[in-house]
């Protein structure tokens, strides 16, 4: 298997790199193919604009971005480090995305590289979406850390059940590009445990990448399930994205 590590910290030494160390010694040993695009390291420019396609422009007069992606995708004209994050998801069997959660997201390096690699053409274009996505057949899943324990993230606590916090990547860049999208790994509050539970944390890590053959991914309603408007139909109770238990 062909597995594309995209992590995102600008701490060597956080628990975040941990886990992503963790991640490849155990796919490593495994027999996997890994790769890593550690974005801070990479020095990656998070910002789509004009200069993607500052030397061809389908318009050079109006800056539509999602037509001058699609534009460049057809011609191969994409910036050189948008293409080779590219060749690395073409090649990928699963896609893991190491990350803290920052403002209920992903940091803005790692969004950064969502807006420029996932570009139209390559990770979606018209009819080419969800379970019909161009990433069909590729599994996806995040590795998060938090900085508060897992009770402010069930669905009484205060900051909203974790799901609902992750829909925007679950749904609306994974499920949406056609990945199966597996269950998070969470290890909450890293940074105000004991070494004893940090450890815990790698080991329940090492365990769950053992075995991803066996993990139920989350559920997204099929087509069939929407009507003519894209709104689930009479009698289809909405369930997308909550099937994982947060003590596995």
């Amino acid at each position: 298997m062909n597995v594309l590590i995209v992590f995102a910290h600008p701490e060597p030494a956080s628990f975040s790199a941990a886990l992503k160390d963790e991640a490849v010694a155990t796919l490593v040993a495994a027999g996997h193919a890994v790769t890593v695009s550690d974005l801070y390291a990479m020095g990656w420019n998070p910002a789509l604009g004009p200069g993607e396609f500052a030397h061809d422009r389908a318009d050079p007069g109006f800056l539509d971005l999602s037509r001058e992606q699609e534009h460049a995708h057809r011609r191969d004209s994409h910036a050189a480090d948008v293409r080779a994050e590219q060749a690395k998801v073409a090649a990928a069997d699963l896609v893991l995305f190491h990350f803290p959660v920052w403002w209920f997201g992903m940091p803005a390096m790692l969004k950064g590289w969502v807006d420029r690699v996932f570009s139209r053409g390559f990770a979606y274009s018209a009819g080419r979406k969800y379970e019909r996505g161009h990433f069909k057949g590729k599994r996806a899943m995040l590795c998060i850390s938090t900085g508060t324990a897992s009770t402010l993230y069930e669905p009484d606590g205060v900051d909203g059940d974790l799901l609902h916090v992750l829909w925007p990547i679950h749904n609306g860049m994974l499920a949406y590009t056609g990945f199966t999208v597996l269950p998070p790994f969470v290890a909450w509050m890293p940074g105000r445990v004991d070494a004893g539970e940090r450890a815990s944390y790698l080991a329940a890590y090492r365990e769950r990448l053992s075995e991803l053959d066996n993990v139920e991914p989350l559920f997204f309603h099929p087509w069939d399930d929407y009507d003519e408007t894209q709104r689930l139909k009479p009698g289809v109770v909405a369930r997308s994205g909550v099937q994982w238990n947060p003590e596995r």
